[in-house]
């Protein structure tokens, strides 16, 4: 099995959070910048939506659909709107942090490439203007990151998902003070998150969600997750890309004798016999059909799909997931109705 690399691969592993930020960010510039180069369209092509006025039209460069025609037959010269995403992007991450997002069998867990994939989104959407904020899913409530531009800014939203939180870890005392009258603080679900989210991400931009997608899924395949209606309020307004974190052990069981499965949402507790040939397979249907309930969900909440997992080489992913939305944007019109 290939090493992808992230921040917990064995040479890194034991360094400290700076020294293991710096090597993240080094993968990040060196692997992926000089492939999605382009013009605040890193990780989704296609225009913003805030008007921002007109300027003359460039031939082979500027898309037809975006003409001005009012400004075109004033000026008799070819004219094509701008858009705020042309000049300043403003990207929200929604990142879960919570206790299913702490599992992990490979390289790395979910959680440690949750971070890898915030670094990406965040090292390539830097430039002049361009701010980041984010809302941070953890067992202790949701944590709120003004949008801010800099690097500095993205160093401490990283650094902060590295110390999130985690199951083993002894409850925050600010938490409990917040717990409701029977001394239980409500964990936020993905649901709040992303009604968060859509409350202070009020001017167009990228909207970014980083999570397992595991959170309340319904028992009926048919039936869409809670998150949903909320996702799909979000993309009216905002370009939404979906970033699903998987482990290869949540899609297939290996046979291994007896073990104990635990949820680490709930703490339930359940022995399994895996030398059973039937129940493996059961356990690759349940997860299959699973990950194709989440899939349907995100596309009709309108949300472009990524999928990392944590076994493979998650730069690698991210750029043939660039380059197939370039490709899709850039395909005429009608072919993309096909391809529907």
């Amino acid at each position: 099995m290939s090493r992808g690399p992230g921040v917990a691969d064995p040479q890194i592993a034991d360094l400290a959070p700076d020294q293991r930020l710096r090597r993240l960010e080094l993968t990040v510039t060196r692997r992926l910048d000089g492939l999605l180069h382009g013009r605040y369209r890193g990780l989704l092509p296609g225009p913003g939506s805030e008007a921002a006025g007109s300027r003359e039209y460039r031939p082979g460069e500027d898309e037809v659909r975006r003409m001005d025609w009012a400004v075109t037959a004033r000026t008799t010269v070819p004219h094509v709107r701008e858009v705020d995403a042309d000049r300043e992007l403003t990207t929200w991450l929604l990142v879960d942090a919570s206790a299913s997002m702490e599992y992990g069998t490979s390289t790395l867990d979910k959680r440690e490439l949750a971070v890898a994939a915030v670094a990406c989104v965040g090292f390539l959407t830097a430039g002049v203007g361009n701010r980041l904020g984010a809302q941070v899913l953890t067992r202790d409530g949701l944590r709120r990151f003004p949008a801010r531009s800099g690097r500095i800014h993205l160093l401490g939203l990283l650094r902060a998902l590295l110390g999130a939180p985690r199951t083993d870890d002894p409850p925050d005392p600010r938490a409990a003070a917040r717990a409701d009258g029977r001394g239980v603080a409500p964990e936020p679900g993905l649901a709040d998150g992303l009604a968060g989210l859509q409350r202070v991400a009020t001017r167009r931009g990228l909207a970014v969600v980083v999570s397992d997608f595991l959170d309340e899924l319904p028992d009926d395949p048919d039936e869409p997750p809670p998150w949903a209606a909320a996702l799909r309020r979000l993309a009216v307004r905002h370009q939404v890309l979906a970033v699903e974190v998987t482990d290869p052990r949540e899609l297939e069981l290996p046979d291994v004798g007896l073990v104990t499965l635990v949820d680490p949402e709930s703490g339930r507790h359940r022995e399994v016999w895996t030398g059973d040939p039937a129940l493996r397979e059961r356990y690759a249907r349940a997860a299959a059909a699973q990950r194709e309930q989440v899939r349907r969900a995100l596309h009709r909440a309108g949300a472009t799909h990524l999928t990392l997992r944590t076994d493979r080489d998650w730069c690698a992913d991210v750029v043939r997931h660039v380059h197939e939305q370039r490709r899709l944007a850039t395909a005429p019109a009608v072919a993309r109705g096909g391809a529907a």
